[in-house]
């Protein structure tokens, strides 16, 4: 059964990520379309379209009154983002420049993984006042992006781009569809796995939930850097956290509070804002992340599956 399970995991997984693919893809169109600065584009619309996998598993986790699989799956995102996936980023592009506000950026996103943790110390549960606070320090935050950024000059041409424009808005639509369905399977066989194992749900979020979620980060990363857009890379990386720190979480509590074990959510938690911290650390030094940084922060995500592991 546990082998079965394992398959349509995996299958739903794939359906997912394929999905995720097309939504990046078709929201970067989309943001051209509505002449939106590059930089915003990377800081909100490509942060908010690659988080949408960790929302869709959110929706589809709290509906079913299993709203900690979703916690889980926002942090081992998180820390697979600012660990992993951004030293894999920083290997292939080989070196980031980076300026102040990119750091800027990071100060919020720092400022949102610290309020997660101080609302659930405070009442051992995210409830739904908290998930307002949060969605209200996402908005905050948009809105102090968009308005500092000058709107995208790109003139749309007549008939030609309103055709790519529906077209893209369709590929748009049956990806969403795609995500919905495939988040409701990744979701119910998640469960199943962590039911086998004996695995608290946190600890299933952490890890397989939290690695096919971020596929679309990992993959809109790597084609950033290899097209020279290498701070829009790191841009996506930060919107991301911050999304799913603050949006992501948000909507899932207002559905339904999120309750876990306090240990396995300490433990990462911190961690995860430890992995933060060091990422805001090696971009405000020497305004560029360079191989050492890369190879560094890929090795903090090997240290945390050994700590993650000895505490189950």
């Amino acid at each position: 059964m546990l082998v079965i399970n394992l398959l349509y995991f995996t299958l739903s997984c794939i359906v997912l990520i394929i999905g995720g693919s097309f939504l990046v893809k078709s929201l970067e169109k989309i943001a051209q379309f509505l002449r939106i600065s590059e930089f915003s584009s990377a800081f909100i619309i490509m942060a908010i379209a690659t988080s949408l996998p960790e929302l869709f598993v959110g929706i589809s986790s709290a509906i079913s009154n299993n709203s900690g699989l979703s916690l889980g799956n926002v942090i081992g995102a998180n820390i697979l983002n600012l660990t992993l996936i951004t030293g894999i980023i920083i290997l292939l592009s080989k070196e980031i420049k980076t300026n102040r506000k990119i750091s800027r950026d990071a100060y919020f996103m720092l400022a949102g993984i610290f309020l997660i943790i101080i609302l659930y110390v405070i009442g051992r549960v995210i409830s739904r006042i908290d998930g307002l606070i949060l969605l209200s320090f996402f908005s905050i935050n948009a809105y102090r992006v968009l308005k500092k950024r000058k709107r995208y000059s790109r003139k749309i041409k007549s008939s030609g781009e309103r055709k790519n424009r529906l077209f893209y808005l369709l590929v748009f639509l049956i990806a969403l569809v795609s995500l919905h369905l495939s988040s409701n399977y990744v979701v119910k066989y998640s469960l199943n796995i962590a039911s086998e194992l004996g695995f608290p749900k946190i600890i299933i979020g952490l890890f397989l939930l939290s690695i096919a979620t971020t596929l679309p980060e990992l993959v809109f990363g790597v084609f950033a850097s290899k097209l020279k857009h290498k701070e829009m890379a790191i841009g996506d990386e930060i919107g991301t956290i911050l999304a799913n720190s603050t949006l992501i979480l948000g909507i899932v509590a207002l559905i339904s509070p999120i309750e876990v074990a306090f240990l396995p959510f300490l433990t990462s938690a911190i961690f995860m804002f430890i992995a933060g911290f060091i990422f805001l650390t090696f971009l405000i030094t020497g305004r560029k992340l360079e191989t050492l940084e890369g190879i560094s922060l890929i090795l903090i995500y090997v240290l945390f599956i050994i700590i993650e592991f000895f505490v189950k």
